[in-house]
């Protein structure tokens, strides 16, 4: 038999995988609590809920248009206009996608080259890393640190870069480690972008969730930065909508179009009764709301994670200013993050997600994530304390 594609030879998703070991614990009778998953607890709002039943009883059964339904594209015009400072034509310059990562998937195939060289922070989300490999690209990484709240650092970035960078990926809020770039900080980024005419890629799918007070900014609203700037998003984490499987993208006619190709030829579009739901759930003042009262929750939970694993002995954790990941610090356990995560699987049934699968500086870390009832936390962290006793 032949040999399988060597771009195919890239590892499985960590965080899938360990989600996936939790529920088939849990499948098993196991009482298992997961502190991994990359998703909101609360359940999608009722009323986006009716208007993708009322769209299925409207007949928004058949294929949509490959970039997305017109109603919904105009809805994500006026939100980036007003929210995020992106003026966007909704006619060629905003695609909608089968989730955020497939919108970071095909824009990466449309950038990179062989060979090129992609920037993305170390510890990153580890998806950037095969969608670069897949599309025979090299990934320069650049450390972020703790003790600067895993900011992205301009020397840092500069210090990287090649005559064969073509892409600089950047995400803020961050995951894993919930850092949050202030406007200055991508400044710094957008001035080597255009210094050395290099594309960014903005993954800001978490920009609703900031906390004490700060604001969420998009580079592509800087100068200079929105023709060479693919703004990914969606509706996954703030709308609770993550098995809509439902995203976008912003960015330049001259690269859309090459990406809308890409996208054609491998998905054509996300479901058409989603889109309709989420265009009116978009144009609903209660949606609004909805984010608020979710955001409020998990303030109000980053405190009690952060506090408590700050009692247990050995463990350490910043407090992130966004996200729903709490990235604790557990070096001095002495041991390595995949025999921590496994023991604690294992033995203390609190599902948590190694920080080594984010990347070589991930390593003495643990992502726990508090999209999880307070009450489930606090269990989870009696746990924890338990079993890393034991260790």
């Amino acid at each position: 038999m032949k040999e399988i594609a060597q771009r195919a030879m890239i590892p499985r998703s960590a965080t899938v995988g360990i989600e996936n070991r939790a529920a088939e614990m849990k499948r098993a009778g196991v009482d298992v609590i997961s502190l991994a998953a990359g998703q909101p607890d609360f359940p999608t709002p009722q009323h986006i809920r009716e208007y993708a039943k009322k769209a299925l009883d409207e007949g928004y059964t058949f294929y949509p248009p490959s970039p997305g339904l017109p109603e919904l594209r105009e809805a994500i015009s006026k939100k980036v206009a007003d929210e995020n400072g992106i003026e966007a034509d909704p006619k060629s310059e905003i695609i909608v996608t089968v989730g955020g990562k497939q919108g970071v998937f095909s824009t990466i195939l449309a950038l990179v080259d062989q060979g090129d060289e992609v920037i993305i922070t170390d510890p990153s989300w580890v998806t950037y890393e095969p969608c670069a490999r897949l599309a025979g690209g090299k990934i320069v990484s650049v450390p972020v640190h703790e003790k600067n709240q895993f900011r992205l650092n301009k020397d840092d970035v500069a210090r990287a870069l090649t005559p064969r960078t073509k892409l600089i990926v950047v995400n803020s809020p961050n995951n894993p480690t919930g850092s949050v770039l202030t406007q200055d900080d991508l400044r710094d980024i957008a001035d080597l972008a255009c210094a050395k005419d290099l594309f960014v890629l903005s993954d800001e799918i978490y920009e609703y969730l900031v906390y004490d007070g700060l604001k969420h900014h998009s580079i592509a609203s800087i100068p200079g930065m929105k023709e060479r700037t693919i703004t990914a998003n969606g509706f996954s984490k703030a709308y609770s909508m993550t098995g809509w499987r439902l995203g976008y993208i912003v960015g330049p006619k001259d690269i859309m179009q090459h990406i809308l190709a890409i996208h054609e030829h491998s998905v054509t579009g996300p479901s058409s009764f989603s889109q309709r739901a989420a265009a009116q759930g978009m144009n609903d003042p209660r949606s609004k709301e909805s984010i608020r009262s979710m955001v409020a929750e998990f303030e109000r939970r980053r405190t009690v994670i952060v506090d408590e694993l700050n009692k247990i002995e050995k463990v350490s954790c910043v407090r992130p200013n966004g996200a729903f990941y709490a990235f604790s610090n557990i070096s001095a356990l002495g041991k390595g993050s995949m025999d921590v995560a496994s023991h604690l699987l294992e033995k203390g049934l609190v599902a948590t997600v190694p920080g080594a699968a984010f990347g070589p500086r991930g390593e003495g870390f643990l992502r726990l994530s508090f999209a999880n009832s307070t009450e489930n936390i606090v269990k989870a962290l009696e746990r924890m304390r338990t079993a890393l006793g034991e260790l």
